[in-house]
């Protein structure tokens, strides 16, 4: 899912994804397309 705004884990990058799990709003850095989660909820996995 696309959404525009600012990564809401490193506060700086435009989000362009939002964690499949918790709802967060991340950047390409900050989210693992595989998976469909923000990296936070990736390693709680």
């Amino acid at each position: 899912m696309s959404f525009a705004g600012v990564c809401q884990i490193c506060e700086s990058a435009e989000a362009r994804y939002t964690c499949d799990r918790c709802g967060a709003a991340v950047c390409e850095q900050h989210y693992e397309a595989r998976v469909g989660l923000c990296v936070d909820c990736a390693t709680q996995m």
